[in-house]
């Protein structure tokens, strides 16, 4: 009998090693971030995907636009100066963006977890804390931008507008401090809202929907509560949809405005401090907790 010999081939894939930098912990994260903010707001996406940031961006952006047209319109008439709404105002125009954050935050959190794809993350240099981090960052950084832009747009545009430019800062230069602090604070609530209740559920629908009921059904409990005999202005610390718009008038104003019910209580700005304080805690106590681990 003869032996036979096996004989092989080798075929050139075209596959070529990494040559590149090698980055660790920050490096993922911040690949991380990026992913998740150009899933946000649908980039390398279908148009279907980029419609909704995209337009509630222009629906915040409109009365800004408004704003200085009627101000140019105006000029040099005894209307001079007259204003639809203050920066304090249009801070509460942005709270609209709650739809935006209870549609992308469930996207960049939940599919992740109901693909279980979390493994594979979780293989690189990336811990549970940097997971969390990154998609907080991304949530809040895109929240912050669409609220921030538009308030930069009503600056300009009533200083060009307004007789003199510089006159015009000087005179508003409160709000070069007051309208990124109130925008920060709005940014971290949403964003640490919605992803912790994102993280409760594999399935986008029912976290969007979770995130827009919580809210929604806590300002009709806090109304009514409020309006029972008997029951004092806390119960308004219950409304999670007004509760960022309260710590928004503690930066522009220094105090509660008069409509809150809190505003005569003594220490209402110490409760409503407290009570975003502990909203924000909880939310990402809930993030920590369930990725402090990788799950399967």
């Amino acid at each position: 009998m003869t032996a036979t010999t096996r004989t092989g081939a080798v075929y050139d894939r075209g596959y070529r090693p990494y040559e590149g930098s090698r980055g660790g912990r920050r490096a993922a994260a911040l690949a991380l971030y990026r992913a998740s903010v150009r899933r946000a707001v649908g980039l390398r996406r279908s148009w279907r995907q980029k419609f909704l940031p995209f337009s509630l961006l222009a629906v915040v952006s409109v009365p800004a636009a408004v704003n200085v047209g009627i101000g140019f319109a105006t000029r040099n008439s005894p209307l001079e100066g007259f204003e639809f709404f203050t920066y304090r105002d249009y801070v509460g125009v942005s709270s609209s963006l709650l739809l935006f954050v209870a549609v992308c935050a469930p996207d960049v959190i939940c599919p992740e977890r109901r693909q279980r794809v979390l493994p594979i993350l979780f293989a690189r240099p990336l811990t549970g804390t940097d997971y969390v981090v990154a998609k907080l960052a991304a949530i809040a950084s895109l929240v912050f931008g669409f609220s921030f832009l538009p308030q930069v747009l009503l600056f300009v545009g009533q200083a060009l507008v307004s007789d003199g430019a510089l006159d015009y800062m000087r005179a508003n230069a409160e709000v070069v401090w007051q309208v990124p602090v109130a925008v920060s604070a709005l940014a971290l609530y949403y964003a640490a809202f919605s992803l912790a209740v994102s993280a409760l559920s594999s399935r986008r629908v029912v976290a969007g929907a979770s995130i827009l009921g919580l809210t929604l059904v806590s300002s009709t409990v806090s109304e009514i509560l409020t309006e029972a005999a008997n029951v004092t202005g806390k119960a308004e610390l219950l409304n999670l949809l007004n509760l960022p718009l309260q710590v928004r008038d503690l930066i522009f104003l220094g105090h509660l405005d008069r409509s809150s019910e809190l505003s005569g209580s003594a220490g209402g700005g110490a409760m409503v401090l407290a009570a975003y304080l502990a909203v924000v805690g909880v939310s990402l106590g809930v993030l920590w907790y369930r990725y402090r681990t990788v799950e399967t």
